[in-house]
């Protein structure tokens, strides 16, 4: 069995002085692929490094909405560099937090079109950070031409009507440890029936620990294993199932991750 965790962050402080066993811990509970996503330009340049240091690491390259306010225009010559590496395998993440407005609203929006142009003929996937900015992310990643091109949006905690328009644009959603909240019912109804051959899990750690570990700080992506056990029983499908299910679909939605592991798997 092999899990992935499609969406975390090994590059900040919480692990600098356990990496390597957390990424150990992690490949001893299954989860023998992560993608660890840089959030502005040095971050990206750490998660690529650090890809190429572990074998069970992918990276993912973007300007965070939290950080666009301290970006300039360099980092997006920084970024072209890191998306062009073979073991960066996704643009992101990218787009608008209107919750916490740590940037600017018009400088978050400025980012996220900046990026999206400059990412588009690299045909890489693109992970969005949405948090009560949908209207704006839908609208300008549809003006940017994006539509039917693979963009997930990562740790969805959003509403039905939001899924469904996602769905709509040929884009898909990831779930992270939130679903296991208790008072996550509507998100629970959404992950109920999503299509089975579109579900990604993600941890987001060092952040969202997952029932029945919620207590425990920093995540690891170790626990995506009870976010998968959480929507297994949800979607009354055996755990193993889904664990081949979601892993095959992170394969196909992250084609160089896919490569990348097969090229380590003919090593001698």
């Amino acid at each position: 069995m092999s899990l992935v965790d499609t969406h975390c962050h090994l590059t900040g402080r919480e692990f600098a002085s356990c990496l390597d066993a957390v990424i150990d811990r992690a490949v001893a509970a299954g989860v023998n692929r992560m993608i660890t996503v840089g959030t502005d330009a040095a971050d990206a340049q750490a998660a690529l490094a650090l890809a190429r240091r572990r074998p069970e690491l992918s990276a993912a390259a973007g300007i965070h909405p939290h950080e666009a306010g301290r970006a300039v225009p360099a980092d997006l010559d920084v970024l072209a560099r890191v998306w062009a590496e073979p073991r960066c395998v996704a643009v992101g993440e990218i787009g608008l937090d209107y919750h916490y407005d740590f940037s600017p609203r018009d400088v978050q929006r400025d980012w996220l079109r900046r990026q999206l142009d400059a990412a588009a003929a690299t045909g890489l996937p693109v992970v969005i950070h949405s948090r009560e900015a949908h209207a704006d992310v839908v609208r300008i990643l549809t003006e940017c031409g994006y539509v039917g091109r693979p963009v997930v949006f990562h740790c969805f905690a959003g509403t039905a009507d939001e899924a469904a328009e996602i769905a709509r644009c040929g884009w898909r959603l990831s779930f992270s440890g939130v679903v296991t909240f208790r008072k996550s019912e509507a998100l629970r109804a959404i992950a109920a029936t999503y299509p089975a051959e579109q579900l990604l899990i993600e941890t987001d750690a060092p952040y969202l620990s997952p029932e029945p570990v919620r207590h425990i700080r920093p995540n690891e992506p170790a626990n995506v294993r009870h976010t998968l056990a959480f929507l297994a029983a949800l979607r009354q499908t055996p755990f193993d199932v889904l664990a081949d299910r979601t892993s095959r679909n992170a394969e196909a939605f992250f084609p160089r991750m896919a490569r990348t592991s097969d090229a380590r798997a003919q090593q001698p």
